[in-house]
């Protein structure tokens, strides 16, 4: 807690650096993505950094630095120098839950200077296709019914997912049994040969399996445009379980305030316009452009959500 205050007391208002916001920037900026090409993050980097090049009138170059779930990556922008050239993919990964499973070469929150939410996409429970459940109520009393015999799929005790469905199944009072996979591909055969029966998923993956009654959508964490007509938990009468799956930018702890202010209102700009509303949508993904401040408190607020969790379920950093 100590080194979490000491942090965020002086995360923002570092007025001594070489660099001047007012002449910033004036060389290209490096996005360092922690993870490789061509997943969701790295699709919100590239939407990211392109508006970024547009308004700054600097190239913003894309450093994918994939490896350790993120740790890797996230570790190379906390080291950074300070000084508004290097930028940071930060995700629910990287920051509330990467800590509470293994030990992490950085502090989430007082080795960054958090700059801005960029947006959140919702996480979707799906079904196999023959469970005796089509919506939230029916899936509650059938796991009721049936304890320890509904199968949950997870891609590893270190993902938000898996928290979310711990988290869900303490707030329901029901009984599932958590079955590993290496990663989500290898789990739909499973669904649809009923071998597994539930999986909190992201819904760009999961929607087209869904249209094509591959999957049954059982309820969102959030609205998403890619399901309108599936309700949320909320909706559905799970209070408070509005969970997703956030992406941001960080820079590392240090870098003036005046510049982390700057990307954080482009970006919020980019979230707010068509173009930047439409491409996010297609990735599930809804804008936020926070401040820097708000930030830092969506991460602190996680942190300590999730770590309640993972201390519930006995989870511990190995």
């Amino acid at each position: 807690q100590g080194l979490v205050r000491a942090g965020l007391a002086g995360l923002f208002f570092a007025a001594s650096h070489s660099v001047s916001a007012a002449q910033w920037p004036a060389k290209p900026i490096r996005m360092i993505v922690p993870f490789p090409p061509g997943g969701g993050t790295d699709l919100v980097r590239r939407a990211s950094a392109n508006r970024l090049a547009g308004v700054l009138a600097q190239p913003v170059v894309v450093d994918n630095r994939g490896g350790a779930g993120g740790i890797i990556g996230t570790e190379i922008v906390a080291r950074a120098n300070p000084d508004g050239y290097t930028l940071g993919i930060a995700t629910s990964s990287t920051h509330p839950v990467a800590g509470l499973t293994q030990k992490i070469p950085y502090d989430p929150l007082a080795s960054f200077a958090p700059v801005t939410q960029v947006g959140v996409t919702p996480y979707i429970i799906v079904a196999a296709p023959v469970l005796p459940a089509n919506n939230l109520a029916e899936l509650i009393a059938y796991m009721k019914a049936n304890p320890g015999k509904v199968n949950v799929a997870h891609v590893g005790t270190g993902t938000l997912g898996y928290l979310i469905g711990e988290a869900f199944r303490a707030a329901t009072g029901t009984d599932m049994v958590p079955v590993p996979f290496k990663g989500s591909s290898a789990i739909y055969p499973d669904l649809a040969s009923n071998r597994v029966q539930i999986f909190f998923d992201n819904p760009v993956s999961s929607a087209p399996m869904v249209k094509a009654g591959r999957l049954k959508a059982i309820a969102v964490t959030q609205r998403t445009p890619l399901l309108p007509a599936t309700p949320t938990l909320d909706e559905a009468g799970l209070k408070g379980f509005d969970h997703g799956f956030w992406y941001g930018i960080v820079a590392p702890a240090g870098t003036p305030r005046a510049i982390a202010a700057r990307v954080s209102r482009e970006i919020a700009a980019y979230g707010k316009s068509g173009a930047g509303r439409s491409e996010l949508a297609a990735l599930a993904v809804e804008p936020v452009g926070s401040t820097p401040e708000q930030f830092a408190e969506i991460i602190r607020n996680d942190i300590d959500r999730w770590g309640k969790v993972a201390r519930a379920i006995g989870l511990k950093p190995q």
